[in-house]
């Protein structure tokens, strides 16, 4: 049972990940493709739903499992800990990014009156830094993973 946390932690973060990488490549290039119309038809778009509300149940489901992951698999071996412990800090800094730099851009691009030059900034600070958020969670994602390796070469695998 132990091990389903390590997966899920992996499974999840991937969903993340991948969901990330279709903003930046898919929804950011549309954001910015036509200042000012371009964010008003986002905002339009955004008003029953955003990415966010996806955002908000998955990463701490990430951080949760990656933290119990970490804590069942404490007493395995100093290998296996060392890359568990990196993969939960790796969720957590891409977490407190999201806080710290994203949202007070996405308040600009989509909460707040238009003031375009504000907005394009906004959003080419949101764009070129969203690969260094998924950066963090591929990082995150390859920690867990070398995990779960250590944690099937040293032993008996849990259950």
């Amino acid at each position: 049972m132990k091990i389903a946390f390590v997966y899920l932690s992996l499974v999840i973060a991937g969903g993340i990940l991948l969901t990330n990488m279709y903003t930046s490549i898919v929804d950011a290039k549309s954001w910015g493709a036509d200042m000012p119309n371009s964010i008003e038809t986002a905002r339009q778009y955004f008003k029953t739903s955003n990415p966010g509300d996806f955002f908000r149940i998955f990463s701490p489901l990430t951080q949760l499992f990656a933290l119990v992951a970490m804590i069942a698999f404490w007493k395995r071996g100093k290998k296996v800990r060392t890359m568990l412990i990196a993969a939960f800090a790796l969720y957590v800094i891409a977490e407190g990014l999201t806080f710290g730099y994203f949202y007070p851009r996405n308040a600009i691009m989509f909460e707040k009156p238009i003031d375009v030059a504000a907005v394009k900034n906004a959003w080419q600070e949101w764009d070129s830094m969203n690969w260094v958020r998924s950066l963090l969670v591929a990082a995150g994602i390859a920690c867990s993973a070398m995990g779960l390796h250590r944690i099937y070469t040293t032993g008996k695998v849990p259950v």
